[in-house]
C-alpha cells in the first residue's frame, strides 16, 4: 500500500479531480471529513489495509467494501461515487495516498497548513498545543495537525509539513550514532 506520507503522482492526480468535484458541488467539507474518516478506519482495521492492498482481490470486490464501509459510515454521496470509480479504475490501493493529497488541497484552499505529527506514544493536550505553538511560530501560520502513533520511532516526534520532514525521533538518533560508530 502507498505510504501515506507521500502522495504518488496517481493518487495527487485523483485527489485533484475529487478536489475539483467537490469544491464545484459545494460538498469540499463534507467529503474532507469523509476521508479523514476513512483514512483512520485504514489506519484501525488490518482487514480494510489488506482488503486495498492484496492483489487476490478484484477491483470489483475492493469497490463492494469500499461502498459498503461509505454507506455504513453515512459519506457524502460524492465521496461513495468516488471511491467506486477509483476501485473500477484499480487504483484502490492508493487510496491512502489520495486521502493525503486531498488533506494538503483542502488546506491549502483554506490557507492553512497541514502537519502530520508521529510520536512513539499519544501526545498529551499540552504536548500537542506545543507542538503546535512550536508549528506557528516556524510556519508564521496556523498549523491544521494530524497525530499518529508509531512505537518503532521509540521516542521523540517526527513532523512533516508538505515534503519537509524534521526528525526528532530517538530511532534517528540511534541509527545516526550507529553510523558513525561503524565509520570510525
Amino acid at each position: 500500500m502507498a505510504d501515506d506520507s507521500k502522495a504518488t503522482e496517481a493518487g495527487q492526480r485523483y485527489a485533484k479531480a475529487l478536489f475539483d468535484l467537490a469544491n464545484d458541488g459545494k460538498a469540499l467539507a463534507a467529503v474532507e471529513g469523509d476521508l479523514k474518516s476513512l483514512k483512520s478506519m485504514i489506519a484501525d482495521s488490518a482487514d480494510l489495509r489488506r482488503l486495498l492492498a492484496s492483489p487476490a482481490f478484484t477491483a470489483d470486490d475492493k469497490g463492494k467494501g469500499l461502498k459498503a464501509v461509505a454507506l455504513k459510515a453515512r459519506f457524502n454521496p460524492t465521496t461513495v461515487k468516488f471511491l467506486g470509480l477509483l476501485s473500477a479504475h484499480g487504483r484502490a490501493r492508493e487510496l491512502v495516498s489520495v486521502i493525503g493529497a486531498f488533506i494538503e488541497l483542502s488546506a491549502k484552499h483554506r490557507g492553512v497548513v497541514s502537519a502530520e505529527v508521529v510520536s512513539a506514544v499519544p501526545l498529551s493536550a499540552a504536548q500537542a498545543s506545543g507542538v503546535a505553538a512550536a508549528l506557528r511560530t516556524a510556519l508564521g501560520k496556523d498549523p491544521e495537525i494530524s497525530t499518529r502513533v508509531d512505537p518503532a520511532i521509540l521516542g521523540g516526534i517526527k513532523v512533516r509539513v508538505g515534503s519537509r520532514l524534521f526528525d526528532a525521533s530517538l530511532k534517528s538518533k540511534l541509527d545516526s550514532l550507529k553510523f558513525a560508530l561503524k565509520r570510525a
